[in-house]
């Protein structure tokens, strides 16, 4: 008899499946969506994609609604089998399930074998990103060989980077989950964010129409873009593609293939497409790899001692209460898309976190949650690790901690806010430039052996400044700037 194959949540794309014939299982469970707060679009998001796997496949899909997923497995005739679930949470729960088979993990190029190998044989210092990606490109035989010649890109008219991506159009799927959320809602259920039109694929069709038209309009421009903030454009020359790789949507494999033959073929230049191939073939397969091979403690180390609770209004994405223009605006970024690019989550909301000493725990919880390509593998190592230094210094070799100046340097945030990047003490003050001087001085002990930051710590060496901008940027506690 053929096993049925489990497609949890995050295995949605055909490169989950081996053949067409072979029956699969798909599980709604509704304890994931009670354990802790969701933002509602994510949670539109999972059970659409899952809905939609399920109405793909047909007669060779069960999808089984039920509390938890012991529940549903236990309504499931004959052997079962699972691709290597993403979370310490989901294996563990995987291994007790009897006759359940546990297949190797797809949707990364390296396996752990070979990661832990590399790494084993790395280990003078930190792990860094930079050395694990340069290998990983020698392993896969990516970037390799001549580039095609580059055509010169023509600007824009009116002030966009590039067109708009291919519209999400919402069925009668998407129709019956928002009314099944809204009854969840009334019976109790929490969500956090605003509701709106989907915004992201739910489908590996959908997922493959925005890579083919990221490809095309926007990659040419990521290089220069990638690590811009803007107030006008939020997606600048982003895929926005996260969640339909953290879901399965997309292999990645094929999404580097398309960015490199973009290279190859001299639609694209190589300061464009290596940004974006590093982050997929370093930063995605590199955190994933991280949060296996080092032990739980990774997530509750905490170095720099960060011990205050997130405070409401941030938890709640109160926005509307934030004067300081660039947390505001990625706030409400994330309250109504459930999504904010890479710089914004280190430099506007991890960074402000970071100098203000929340707990990196909590704070990884609410980006699980909060975001929608939200995962644990993700938000322990970028959130504790990199953010925080909570890890010891496994992953990095210092806080990502920036001041205002830096934040005006990469986007067009400082002209319209009331805050002036450049002022330290006062009613002008930048909570991110007061807030990065009040981090060094309270850790001046911890950070004296970093180069950067001791540099920066030797500039404020007035006593009275120092007791000043504590003393301001304590006042501030954990109100919103």
């Amino acid at each position: 008899m053929s096993s049925r194959r489990w497609l949890l949540a995050d295995q949605l794309g055909p490169h989950f499946l081996d053949d067409g014939a072979q029956p699969v299982l798909l599980v709604e469970a509704r304890e994931l969506f009670r354990r802790r707060p969701l933002h509602r679009q994510k949670a539109h998001l999972i059970l659409s994609a899952l809905r939609h796997r399920a109405a793909e496949l047909g007669d060779r899909a069960l999808l089984v609604r039920a509390g938890t997923f012991r529940e549903a497995l236990a309504r499931v005739d004959g052997p079962v089998e699972v691709c290597h679930p993403p979370s310490r949470a989901g294996l563990a729960f995987a291994r007790s399930v009897p006759g359940l088979t546990i297949l190797p993990p797809r949707g990364f190029l390296t396996s752990r074998d070979d990661f832990t190998a590399w790494a084993d044989g790395s280990r003078r210092g930190p792990l860094r990103m930079a050395e694990f990606y340069r290998w990983a490109r020698r392993e896969h035989g990516v970037l390799d060989g001549p580039p095609g010649r580059v055509p010169r890109r023509p600007r824009r008219a009116g002030g966009t980077v590039a067109p708009a991506p291919p519209p999400i159009v919402e069925d009668e799927i998407d129709a019956e989950v928002r009314d099944d959320l809204d009854r969840w809602e009334k019976d109790g259920m929490r969500f956090v964010g605003q509701d709106a039109p989907r915004r992201y694929p739910a489908t590996h069709a959908e997922a493959d129409a925005r890579l083919r038209h990221f490809v095309r309009h926007r990659l040419p421009d990521h290089g220069r873009y990638h690590k811009v903030m803007s107030v006008g454009d939020p997606l600048l020359a982003h895929s926005v593609l996260s969640s339909s790789f953290n879901l399965g949507l997309l292999d990645p494999a094929e999404a580097i293939r398309a960015a490199e033959g973009a290279w190859r073929e001299g639609a694209a230049s190589l300061s464009a497409v290596e940004p974006f191939i590093r982050g997929l073939l370093g930063w995605r397969e590199f955190l994933w790899q991280l949060y296996w091979y080092f032990e739980p403690p990774f997530r509750g180390a905490n170095w720099l001692a960060a011990t205050e609770p997130l405070p409401g209004w941030f938890a709640d994405l109160d926005a509307d209460a934030v004067e300081a223009r660039c947390l505001a605006d990625v706030l409400a970024g994330v309250r109504d898309r459930a999504w904010a690019h890479h710089s914004q989550r280190l430099l506007v909301l991890g960074n402000y976190a970071l100098q203000r000493g929340w707990r990196p725990a909590e704070l990884a919880d609410w980006f699980r949650g909060c975001f929608v390509d939200g995962a644990d593998w993700v938000m322990n190592a970028t959130v504790v690790g990199m953010s925080w230094y909570a890890d010891l210094g496994r992953v990095d070799t210092r806080p990502y901690a920036v001041d205002g100046r830096y934040i005006d340097e990469l986007s067009d945030y400082c002209g319209g806010c009331r805050y002036r990047p450049d002022t330290v003490l006062g009613d002008l003050a930048c909570p991110y430039t007061g807030g990065f001087d009040a981090f060094l001085h309270r850790n001046r002990g911890r950070l004296a052996d970093d180069p950067r930051l001791a540099a920066e710590l030797a500039e404020r060496d007035d006593p009275h400044v120092r007791e000043a901008v504590l003393a301001q940027e304590d006042k501030r506690d954990g109100s919103p700037p």
